[in-house]
C-alpha cells in the first residue's frame, strides 16, 4: 500500500471575521486566540504542549465540526453523557480534501469508557472484536486501533497513551504506520515521547505564544524524558532533597 500524498484534512483556523470574547473559554487560552493556520500533514500530525494549553480542546473542535461526537466513536455514534464541548468548533474553518475519507473515528482517552458502555448497550461490538469492557483498558484502546479502524480513514486521537504501557504505545506505534500505510491520516494529541518519534510527522507545539511547529528531538518531551533517563539519579536527588533540612 501506498501512504496518501495529499490529505483529507489540508487546514484548520479560525473563521475570518470571528471576534471571540478573550476572557471567555476556549479563547481564553492563548494557543486558541492565536491559533493562525494549523496544516495538517498528509499521514500524521500531532498536537503537543502542556496541561492547558489548547491541544485537546483544538482536537474536540475539530472533531465536533466534522460530525463525530464530543465523546468519540464513529460519526454515527452522538452519545452524549454531559454537555461540555466548547463552541470553538462554530467558529473553525476547515479545508478539506477530495476524496472525502472512507472510513473515521475519534478516540477520547478521558470520555472512551462511555463510548464503550454505549457500545455495550446498543450491541454493536462485533466491530470491536467483542465488548471493550471485558478488556483492561489498554486492551480496549488496542481493539479500537486493530479491529476498528479499516483505513481510508480520518483518524482524530486525543492522548491515545493514557491507557497504554510502554510496550503497548510501541505496539499502537506500528498500528499507526499500518493505517498510514493504508491511505489514512491521523491528527493526535499526545504527551508520548514514543508516540511523537512517528517519521516525517508533523508537529505542532501550543504554548503561550501561540502554534508553532516544532522538531521531535525540540519537545520537551523528548528533552525531558531523555534527560532524565540519562541522568535519573541526578535528577531524582534533586527533585526529592529537602531543600529546608
Amino acid at each position: 500500500m501506498a501512504r496518501r500524498t495529499s490529505p483529507y484534512l489540508h487546514s484548520a483556523k479560525l473563521r475570518p471575521g470571528v471576534e471571540p470574547d478573550l476572557a471567555v473559554y476556549p479563547f481564553n487560552i492563548p494557543a486558541v486566540q492565536q491559533i493562525g493556520d494549523i496544516d495538517f500533514h498528509p499521514n500524521v500530525t500531532f498536537l503537543v504542549g502542556e496541561n492547558g494549553a489548547g491541544k485537546s480542546t483544538v482536537l474536540e473542535a475539530i472533531a465536533v465540526a466534522l460530525g463525530f461526537g464530543q465523546e468519540g466513536g464513529t460519526r454515527n455514534v452522538q452519545h452524549r453523557t454531559i454537555q461540555s464541548v466548547s463552541t470553538l468548533h462554530e467558529s473553525l474553518r476547515l479545508s478539506r480534501g477530495t476524496p472525502a475519507p472512507r472510513d473515521g473515528y475519534f478516540l477520547r482517552a478521558e470520555s472512551f469508557f462511555n463510548v464503550a458502555s454505549y457500545m455495550d448497550d446498543v450491541g454493536y461490538v462485533d466491530g470491536y472484536g467483542g465488548s471493550l469492557h471485558d478488556r483492561s483498558h489498554g486492551e480496549s484502546f488496542m481493539a479500537v486501533l486493530l479491529n476498528k479502524l479499516k483505513g481510508n480513514g480520518l483518524y482524530l486521537f486525543d492522548e491515545p497513551e493514557a491507557a497504554l504501557s510502554p510496550s503497548r504505545q510501541l505496539a499502537a506505534l506500528r498500528a499507526i504506520h499500518q493505517l498510514v500505510e493504508d491511505h489514512s491520516q491521523l491528527i493526535i494529541a499526545t504527551h508520548s515521547p514514543i508516540l511523537l518519534s512517528y517519521p516525517h510527522a508533523r508537529i505542532f507545539q501550543f504554548d503561550d505564544a501561540g502554534v508553532s511547529a516544532v522538531a521531535y528531538e525540540d519537545t520537551e518531551h523528548y528533552v525531558i524524558t531523555r534527560d532524565f533517563l540519562n541522568h535519573y539519579d541526578r535528577r531524582l536527588q534533586q527533585l526529592l532533597t529537602d531543600d529546608d533540612a
